[in-house]
């Protein structure tokens, strides 16, 4: 008995090894399994607030943000750096900037986002309101 539960233990894959989520490498695996959750829709206060937080928590593998409201031209997403000397690299404070963009209630029908990635590819995906809204 000793010989198989040793044998099946062998057998087992190693643990996976902590990545490192600061370069694409480490990044790409992740946004890939959540890209429906990339982003979210909220109507608040008499206005939309398009919500990037989850996306934002692995920029610091993604060189540039670009997003576009209902079909129109991508514009470049001016977020917080990527704090690669601090123990949490991609913590966001909040301090100088917002993890939201803000439109008009209800003028948020299609949201299109665009990442490039430090190894040159890109990530692009297209959301429907209805399919991202949170209340």
């Amino acid at each position: 008995m000793r010989a198989f539960l040793t044998a099946l233990i062998l057998a087992l894959p190693l643990p996976v090894v902590a990545q490192d989520f600061t370069t694409s490498v480490g990044v790409k695996p992740v946004l890939e399994l959540i890209r429906p959750q990339w982003i979210a829709i909220r109507p608040y206060d008499g206005q939309d607030l398009l919500y990037m937080t989850t996306l934002l928590t692995y920029r610091c593998g993604i060189q540039q943000i670009r997003f576009s409201f209902n079909g129109g031209e991508l514009q470049n997403w001016e977020g917080e750096p990527c704090y690669r000397s601090e123990a949490s690299p991609m913590a966001l404070k909040m301090e100088t900037h917002l993890p939201y963009a803000v439109a008009p209630l209800d003028s948020l029908q299609t949201v299109t986002i665009e990442l490039q990635f430090d190894d040159g590819t890109t990530f692009e995906h297209s959301y429907e309101r209805k399919d991202v809204q949170i209340n």
